[in-house]
């Protein structure tokens, strides 16, 4: 029996760019990470297609898949870890929120703040701080 590459190739871009217009297009944490596990499956996909049609006698391609879905697994876990905290904390998964948590909006630091705060009001905040605290 001989193996057609083009059929698992076409199904692997098909799987990959469902993946990434999941990941471009959705604002929800979780279908995020489910997005990228497709484009995962679509790599794991072309490694095992690649590896059976060159006949390699290590099978190097699905001992590749294989660390690849070990990474996944790790991933998801971790991700989901993330998204769970989040969403404890905020009460939604939205990717868009997730912004806020990066910056603080009364960042003294930030040159770009356009409230009029000078070089000296970081240091003066510092003070003010550290008075405050017993």
């Amino acid at each position: 029996m001989h193996l057609h590459l083009a059929y698992p190739a076409v199904l692997a871009v098909l799987l990959f760019c469902v993946g990434l217009y999941g990941v471009l297009a959705r604002r929800n944490a979780i279908l995020v990470l489910m997005s990228v596990e497709l484009m995962l499956n679509a790599v794991n996909l072309n490694l095992v297609a690649f590896d059976v049609w060159l006949r390699d006698s290590l099978h190097a391609g699905q001992a590749l898949t294989l660390f690849t879905i070990a990474i996944a697994a790790a991933e998801i876990g971790i991700g989901l870890a993330i998204v769970l905290a989040v969403y404890r904390n905020r009460g939604s998964s939205a990717v868009d929120a997730l912004r806020d948590t990066a910056e603080s909006p009364d960042d003294p630091d930030d040159p770009d703040d356009d409230d009029g705060a000078t070089a000296t009001a970081p240091s003066a905040t510092a003070a003010q701080k550290a008075e405050a605290t017993p």
